[in-house]
């Protein structure tokens, strides 16, 4: 039987029926829900609506309903119920009869449901603030295992300057440091409680929400009825975490995509990551990666779908709102699927060391190192960075590294260049001189480890 069907006098068509249902996806807030259920139901013995014996009959009721529903919470699927609040009113009426129907006093779906988004939504966020911390330790103990494992750093994915595939790692971790701080900003604004907003302008009951909101974990009430049943501003910060978080993780992937090429030919992906061609045999595709990559997409889909919905909607609740849970549920599952993919990838990486170093002595990359030697020379830097520029040309034109040219063919650039230029074209100097704190010299590599598996504790 539909909440709402006093004022009626035909049937819906099946058609709207299927089209207005939402318990097809909203049958994953069926905890939540039963959640708020109990709390409302504590509520209402403190306004004289249930007595104690009729709350306890209820509470009984709702708890071999939860324990019904995570053993099997698909079975939700098979009911003609509206939504989830439909189904959990009908299965209270079923285990304990007439007493079931006061549970609604003083409320309605549209303070319910969004109790139960929040709900789900602080449960949801808890989850994935550890999956990227699993993350981070995966990235920790990549970059701690590969310290010594020079490669090029890129701009323009032209080769500029060597780093340390640990310098590389890092970088992704302090990109994930700011997805788990984003998360906790979004936890503290959604973690207060709709419930008891009513429809619209309150219940018109006697109840303490703020005593209610603690019954359910949250840290207080709302303080306006008529924004919290239409606020979705959570919703909206959640999709946005993810779609950056995303982003974050599909620029992991396009790196890690381009080091495994044959052109490249910095690291090995797992057989477990990879997968092989229909037609050529010799093929080891980096699927996952690419998935990662494609999925970026999709979640982004979801953010600019919810800020359309929003947009143009006239306070309070509207029915366009139900749009909220199906993008939701899916990009942060998709989310978090992602970053569990990216821990399995690099679980299984193997890095070609010999190939990455070769690469960074490739392309000129301590060219920089040479007009900061004119610098200490005493020749300005714009001018030692165009005399720098003259000398790739020749050594391009020569088809010989920097470091492979001679004094006399250096000092043909300029007089000040000596004997003690060598041991700064070398890689290891390169690194070295990096030391500033960021840099991926040695030295700051080992502090920025050690800092990072402080913050993982």
């Amino acid at each position: 039987m539909a909440l709402w069907g006093g004022r009626f006098t035909q049937a819906s068509d099946q058609r709207f029926k299927s089209f207005n249902n939402s318990v097809r996806f909203d049958y994953r807030l069926a905890e939540q829900d039963i959640v708020g259920s109990l709390a409302w139901s504590r509520a209402l013995v403190t306004v004289g609506i249930l007595t104690e014996k009729e709350q306890k009959q209820l509470e009984e009721a709702l708890n071999v309903t939860l324990e019904e529903v995570r053993a099997t919470p698909e079975a939700i699927l098979n009911s003609d119920a509206e939504d989830i609040h439909s189904w959990v009113e009908q299965r209270l009426i079923e285990k304990v009869g007439e007493v079931a129907k006061k549970l609604h006093t003083g409320r309605s779906r549209n303070d319910q449901v969004a109790t139960d988004i929040k709900l789900w939504c602080k449960a949801t966020v808890v989850e994935l603030l550890a999956a990227i911390r699993q993350l981070q330790q995966a990235l920790v103990l990549t970059a701690e295992a590969n310290q010594d494992v020079v490669m090029p750093g890129y701009t323009h994915l032209q080769r500029a300057q060597p780093v340390t595939f640990a310098h590389w790692c890092l970088a992704y971790s302090e990109m994930l440091s700011r997805d788990d701080s984003r998360l906790r900003d979004a936890l503290t604004r959604l973690d207060v409680s709709p419930l008891g907003s009513g429809a619209l302008a309150g219940t018109a009951y006697a109840i303490d929400r703020d005593r209610l909101a603690g019954w359910m974990g949250f840290s207080c009430a709302t303080r306006n009825s008529l924004d919290s049943v239409s606020d979705r501003d959570h919703v909206l910060e959640l999709l946005s975490n993810a779609a950056i978080g995303m982003v974050h993780l599909s620029r992991f992937s396009e790196d890690l995509i381009f080091f495994n090429t044959g052109e490249a030919g910095f690291i090995e992906l797992s057989d477990c990551v990879t997968s092989g061609s229909s037609l050529m045999p010799q093929k080891k595709n980096p699927d996952a990666l690419e998935l990662i990559r494609g999925k970026c997409g999709r979640v982004q889909g979801a953010l600019t779908s919810m800020m359309m919905t929003l947009k143009g909607l006239p306070l309070a609740y509207n029915k366009d709102m139900q749009e909220d849970k199906a993008g939701l549920f899916d990009a942060l599952d998709t989310w978090m699927a992602c970053l569990q993919m990216a821990c399995l990838v690099l679980d299984g990486i193997q890095l070609k060391s010999p190939r990455c170093r070769e690469a960074a002595r490739q392309g000129y990359s301590n060219a920089t190192e040479l007009a900061d030697y004119l610098v200490r020379k005493g020749i300005p830097f714009r001018e030692a960075h165009h005399i720098i520029g003259e000398v790739v040309v020749y050594a391009i034109r020569e088809g010989k590294a920097l470091e492979a040219l001679s004094l006399l063919q250096l000092q043909a650039f300029s007089s000040v260049i000596g004997d003690d230029v060598y041991p700064i074209l070398r890689l290891s100097s390169c690194l070295a001189k990096r030391n500033a704190k960021g840099g991926t010299s040695p030295e700051q590599i080992a502090v920025a480890l050690a800092e990072a598996k402080q913050r993982l504790l």
